[in-house]
């Protein structure tokens, strides 16, 4: 039985995951569940599922869920990021399903490769960032890291049984979002709103602005890079806008291996636990069928200038990706607050991207300094 923690238990993807372990009580047991700010649904998911540690990152409201279970629940309650890091790297979890939104899952997921856990990654930001430092401890503590993009859990599975130096590249996919086919000039005046509705896949606000700027699939190129031991002219990206195929590899030989499967996170989040099983899910399986025809264009690189900066930062390495990121995650926020267009999300990252000095990543507090700096710079830019 796998002994599970999830950070960001509140989230989408912890959400998802647990049901996943509901659907297999004898293989999956919850020992940590971290949250944000949602004390009421943390609060449902210890009463339900037991664990024996949960953490919120506000202390006030730690306090208050300490209150409201009592002193006999036998859960153990935790605050800040110090708890949070101390639920990462708890003894008796095995596994830890990064699920954190953004750069705030960077130092548990590290602490917990540090402790020698295994990791379930959907957390991107955390390759995106620090890819060689986290690939590097991997290493070093012989864990395994998996990840649960739906993209990156195709590239996985099309890996199977197949020579990496054979390998000529793998191909993103991408759904190109809502705004797939919206006139250049109507960008300008989108809402948060029209952005947030994805037309096939269900995620948390942040990752679904990233997917209508395309900013998703180039942090997903960066994160391919690390995870895969891949250069960045063996990774393309096209739009297939059913997204029935999560992704693909091709080989030398002109031979492409693709996996596909209805666009529900339950997928990749089984196969991450399972791995490298392929357990039952309540999902129906995928009728092609009824699907009839499946599509695929060019990204275009006027209206989605996300994934040339994504490109760039990647080609640039050292502290760039971690400002692209921070960058982005400023540009993303004020956007959903109203603060700012969403024709200006690219303009802020590349200003920031342009006024950056790169330096060389050699710990996990040089990537937070260019991840504070990246901030700061978006900030003033905005």
């Amino acid at each position: 039985m796998k002994k599970i923690a999830i950070l960001g238990s509140t989230g989408s993807i912890g959400l998802t995951s647990l049901k996943v372990v509901e659907a297999h009580p004898e293989e999956y047991q919850v020992i940590a569940l971290v949250a944000g700010k949602n004390l009421d649904l943390l609060e449902k998911q210890i009463r339900k599922f037991h664990p024996k540690g949960a953490a919120l990152l506000e202390p006030d409201l730690a306090e208050e869920l300490k209150c409201r279970l009592g002193r006999n629940s036998g859960t153990e309650i935790y605050s800040g990021h110090e708890g949070v890091n101390r639920l990462a790297a708890m003894e008796e979890v095995d596994t830890v399903i990064s699920a954190m939104a953004g750069a705030s899952g960077l130092i548990p997921t590290f602490a917990a490769i540090q402790a020698g856990k295994d990791i379930a990654l959907a957390n991107k930001e955390t390759i995106v960032m620090a890819g060689p430092l986290v690939m590097d401890e991997g290493r070093k503590r012989g864990v395994s890291i998996i990840p649960i993009d739906s993209e990156h859990s195709a590239i996985l599975q099309s890996l199977q049984g197949h020579q990496k130096e054979d390998l000529r590249r793998v191909i993103l996919t991408a759904s190109g979002g809502p705004f797939l086919d919206l006139p250049y000039e109507e960008m300008k005046r989108v809402s948060p709103e029209q952005a947030l509705r994805h037309p096939n896949w269900n995620m948390g606000p942040k990752v679904t602005i990233d997917s209508a700027t395309l900013m998703n699939k180039g942090l997903e190129t960066i994160e391919a890079l690390w995870l895969f031991d891949l250069k960045i002219e063996q990774i393309s990206v096209i739009i297939h806008p059913q997204s029935i195929i999560h992704s693909m590899v091709e080989y030398k030989d002109g031979s492409i291996i693709a996996q596909l499967g209805i666009p529900d996170m339950l997928t990749p989040i089984s196969y991450a636990l399972s791995y490298p099983q392929h357990l039952g899910t309540p999902l129906p399986f995928l009728n092609l069928e009824e699907i009839g025809s499946l599509s695929f264009r060019k990204p275009d690189p006027k209206k989605f200038r996300c994934l040339d900066l994504a490109r760039s930062a990647a080609e640039t390495g050292g502290s760039m990706p971690a400002v692209l990121n921070g960058a982005n995650e400023i540009a993303v926020d004020l956007f959903l607050k109203r603060k700012m267009d969403f024709f200006r999300i690219p303009d802020v990252i590349e200003r920031t991207m342009g006024a950056h000095k790169t330096f060389r990543i050699d710990g996990i507090e040089s990537v937070m300094e260019a991840d504070r700096w990246a901030r700061q710079k978006a900030m003033a830019f905005i």
